[in-house]
């Protein structure tokens, strides 16, 4: 059996820790997402609070697939669930993940956790991974999300037209945005000058 692309990892920065999404995350997952009642939005993956066990089961069994690998995002100092975000369409062939499914609790929103987490991420994804390319999706009306993307330095590739359904059975547009390792150290370097006037 070969080892997956994506395995296990807890990483930490800045007081935000990230670690393989489990069970037991879910009554935080699910407080998390009673903030702001982000299951209510068209544009997003939140779970209903009803459904948040099931949620964590669908992404253990898309692990177990070798094609999502989530996680959750704790405040180290509390242990509270902030959130989720994970490495999605992983295709070792080519070294390229993309980071999605991400949402925070509303409190948490233009705080300096997104900006962590994806800096977190992308930094494993480049430099331990060895990925050529870390891509994006998004609700083509997700407009808060694409913001968050391009200025993350991402290039916007394109749109795929009718692509998926919307959790209210409406079909989506997918924007897609993608960063190539050669432009990483300025993206990165970046990121960093963001996170440090934050603090």
């Amino acid at each position: 059996m070969t080892t997956p692309f994506v395995t296990p990892i807890v990483l930490s920065q800045r007081g935000v820790r990230i670690e393989p999404l489990a069970l037991s995350h879910e009554d935080g997952l699910r407080q998390a997402a009673m903030d702001g009642e982000l299951w209510k939005l068209r544009v997003t993956s939140v779970p209903e609070p009803e459904n948040t066990r099931k949620y964590i089961e669908d992404a253990l069994k898309m692990r177990e697939d070798g094609n999502r690998f989530a996680f959750a995002i704790i405040d180290e100092a509390s242990g509270k669930v902030l959130g989720s975000s994970s490495y999605h369409d992983i295709l070792p062939a080519v070294k390229r993940v993309e980071i999605g499914y991400t949402w925070y609790a509303k409190s948490m929103q233009r705080s300096h956790v997104n900006t962590t987490c994806k800096l977190m991420l992308m930094t494993h994804a480049f430099e331990t991974l060895g990925c050529n390319v870390v891509g994006w999706r998004t609700d083509n009306f997700n407009f808060a999300s694409q913001k968050a993307i391009e200025r993350l330095g991402a290039h916007k590739d394109g749109v795929i037209r009718g692509h998926a359904l919307r959790r209210d059975g409406t079909i989506r547009d997918t924007v897609m945005y993608s960063l190539r390792v050669g432009e990483w150290a300025e993206v990165k370097a970046q990121l960093l000058y963001q996170l440090d006037k934050l603090r």
